[in-house]
């Protein structure tokens, strides 16, 4: 029955990534290479060696990053950007030129709405064009009769101001027209819808033959168009973390279907109120979209402070991983080496890598445990 220990284990494998490290050592004298030696302590950390110059050392380094938040969240359209498509004449929908998630230019023809609505404003602008007609000749006739003394001044000024009222009544009839979509010259009773801006409907709250505009149908937005090309990143940060998120910062976000590529946004809004449930607030991160992002996506954001955190790095293969623990080997003096449980952190360029515990700037540990690694398998 074996009794070994974890602890037995990792120092058994450690002396023989060590032992295999050594490599064969050349003896002048005989020609041959001669076998590096390991030598068992008592102490289960750490490692005794017969030349420690054969395992190169390096510096453990320092480098100050920005502090970090993860945190996650998911895509919602830009609120700013978001347009409702609003049918003004009320009646029944005759043709839809455009669907639900569809990709649409401004101006682009969206449907048609058969409206009496556009019955009753013509027939508004006709009355209104012959009262005005009616109320001209009035006029005219009066400054005929008054430049002949057949009329006071008074009744000139009625007739004038007759004339004005009718003008203002035909001006607001075309208005009204024009505001439904008709052209006074070539009137119709359907009403082309057109999109007032670019971009995706993202909602579709009308079908063929049905009712539209509010008298009908209750609303009058047809469409929601938005213009996706700048997205809404909604984060969840609780409360304690909150002190740690500032208006402007940077932020990193790496998205659950594009794994590795990583966008850049900015934070641009930190939520005032907290979910009473949960104790977090919402902190908004506008992102610029060439079309990765997908309304709902769940994202990973990262929050860079301006404030810096040093950080300790070393060389990423002076790092020993094994059993989800990592490890580092130090000179500990006599042809000695010391195991040292280490916490590792994120990546850096250079193939550096973070430590968070256990070693400080300066310190020394053998530069690369992957080679002993190598030389281990190889023999």
């Amino acid at each position: 029955m074996n009794n070994s220990s974890p602890f037995t284990t990792v120092f058994c494998l450690a002396g023989c990534l060590a032992l295999a490290g050594c490599g064969n050592k050349f003896n002048p004298a005989s020609g041959e290479a001669q076998q590096a030696q390991v030598t068992q302590t008592g102490d289960a950390g750490l490692i005794s060696v017969q030349d420690p110059s054969q395992f190169p050392l390096v510096a453990a380094g320092r480098v100050d990053t920005p502090s970090k938040l993860d945190v996650t969240g998911s895509v919602f359209p830009d609120i700013d950007r978001e347009v409702p498509v609003i049918s003004l004449a009320s009646g029944r929908v005759v043709d839809i030129r455009a669907r639900l998630d569809d990709n649409v230019k401004k101006g682009q023809l969206l449907l048609k709405v058969q409206s009496p609505d556009i019955s009753s404003a013509f027939n508004t602008y006709l009355k209104a064009v012959n009262d005005e007609q009616l109320a001209n000749k009035a006029y005219v006739r009066a400054q005929d009769l008054f430049a002949h003394g057949a009329i006071a001044q008074a009744m000139l000024e009625q007739e004038q101001d007759t004339e004005d009222d009718a003008k203002a009544d035909l001006a607001a009839a075309e208005q009204q027209l024009a505001t439904l979509g008709v052209d006074k010259n070539h009137p119709s009773s359907v009403v082309n819808v057109y999109a007032p801006i670019s971009g995706v409907i993202i909602a579709q709250n009308v079908t063929n033959a049905a009712a539209a505009g509010v008298t009908y149908s209750g609303s009058s937005t047809a469409f929601t168009i938005a213009d996706l090309s700048v997205v809404w990143v909604i984060c969840d940060v609780f409360e304690n973390d909150l002190p740690q998120v500032r208006l402007g910062e940077d932020a990193q976000i790496r998205l659950s279907a594009i794994p590795g590529k990583v966008f850049t946004g900015r934070v641009s809004d930190i939520g005032p109120v907290l979910d009473p449930a949960i104790r977090t607030a919402k902190v908004r991160i506008e992102v610029p979209n060439s079309g990765a992002f997908r309304l709902g996506m769940y994202v990973t954001a990262t929050l860079l402070s301006r404030d810096t955190v040093a950080h300790v790095v070393v060389p990423a293969t002076a790092i020993l991983h094994l059993h989800d623990r990592d490890w580092v080997f130090e000179p500990a003096g006599n042809n000695q080496f010391k195991r040292v449980e280490v916490t590792t952190g994120d990546m850096m360029p250079d193939n550096m890598q973070q430590v968070l515990s256990n070693i400080a700037p300066g310190q020394q540990v053998v530069r690369n445990v992957l080679e002993l690694e190598a030389t281990a398998e190889a023999q």
